[in-house]
Order: structure tokens, then sequence, then C-alpha cells
């Protein structure tokens, strides 16, 4: 099988489930790298096949992100569209590189959980080919106007779990975005689930307990 073409860390499952194993992929923020949210796979529901993905953008020693931005003196953000455009692609093909390389894997049952610009992504991916993913769980991200622009159907859209969770003292991505987010995807018919938690940006015991949860009443379904 080829290499895929993003590089990634795995954790097979830790428990056998019935048939393939669900696919569960990582994506961690900007300036961070696979290694980052790997620490969480130990964690992670037992009978998913877990994979956590590096961004394709180098921004230094160790550091990468999915697309550049800037922020303006207001507190908006510009970001470079043409590379999150480029990485949501990227990404995508990895999916399918990745699931065809590991046959064990039911490439029917991936969710991916994303972190800053990783559940930027995940969003990404879930607006505009909510085919490819089962479901997704954002922690401290946004969803970008391009990817609201671009959405499939509603239709194509109808049932797909998505977890929200924010931090009411993020000061990188402030609440707002969660709120944001909340109202978005409210307007979809998409399963949403929305949680506020008295943190910053980061993931805490708590947060990271709502998304274990979800998970696994996702992977509970038969």
């Amino acid at each position: 099988m080829p290499t895929p073409t993003l590089v990634s860390l795995s954790r097979p499952p830790l428990a056998s489930g019935a048939g393939r194993a669900p696919l569960v992929v990582l994506l961690h923020g900007v300036g961070s790298n696979e290694r980052d949210l790997m620490g969480l796979a130990p964690l992670l529901d037992a009978r998913a096949f877990v994979v956590s993905v590096r961004a394709p953008n180098a921004l230094g020693r160790d550091a990468f992100g999915w697309f550049s931005f800037a922020v303006e003196t207001d507190g908006t953000r510009t970001i470079q569209t043409a590379q999150a455009e480029a990485s949501r692609l990227r990404l995508l093909a990895f999916l399918g590189e990745f699931a065809a390389a590991h046959p064990e894997v039911d490439a029917s049952r991936t969710y991916l959980i994303g972190f800053s610009q990783g559940a930027i992504m995940a969003a990404s991916v879930l607006l505009t080919e909510p085919s490819r993913v089962s479901g997704i769980a954002m922690m401290s991200g946004r969803i970008l106007p391009e990817a609201l622009a671009a959405r499939a159907p509603d239709a194509a859209l109808a049932g797909r779990p998505v977890l929200v969770v924010h931090g009411v003292h993020d000061g990188v991505l402030p609440i707002a975005n969660g709120r944001a987010s909340r109202e978005a995807l409210s307007k979809l018919p998409v399963e949403l689930d929305y949680h506020e938690f008295p943190m910053g940006h980061e993931v805490t015991a708590g947060s990271f307990a709502t998304v274990n949860g979800w998970l696994t009443r996702q992977l509970d379904q038969p």
C-alpha cells in the first residue's frame, strides 16, 4: 500500500468489538503536532482505532498548522483560504489512504475530534463532505464562513452528530466563536450537542470526559 500523504501516529483498538474497528481521527491545533493529542488516545474508547494526524504546513521545529492566519487590530482573523482548502483536501485524501492501508478499520464509521484549528478542519470536512465522516467533536474551534458557504445539502447532513465544547475564558478563540458555531449548526439538520466549560483555550478533564462520553455513545449505536 502507498504511504499516506500526511504523517500520523496510531493506536490500534485496545478491546475487540463486533466487526471492524471504528476510526477516530485526532486533529491538533496550530503550532503543535501529531504527538499532542495522541496523549489522549489511551483514554479514548478502547474499541476505536485512533490515529493522530500532523497538519501539512511547517511553522517551525515540531510546529505545524492547517493554515496560516493574521489577527487584525479588532481581533478578527484573516486566514489563508487557499491553505485551508488544500489542507481539507489533503485530510480527505488521507482518510481514504489510511482506510485502504488498514482493512481492519471500518471507514464508514469515521469520527473526527479536533482542537482549535483541528476543530476548524473537522467542521470543514463534515460540512462539505458529510458522507466521509460519521460525526465530529469540535474542541475550542470555530466554523469557517467558506465551509458554510460550500456546505452539502441538508439531506446529506441530516442526523450527523456534532459535539461542540468551548471554554468561557478562552483568550485565543473567545467563547463567541463557540456560540457562533452553536447558532450556525442549530440551523442545520445535524444532531448538535453543545457544552461550555469554565476553562481557557485548553482540554480539561471535564471537557475531555464529555468528548469521550459522546464518542462512546456514538460507538454504542448499531
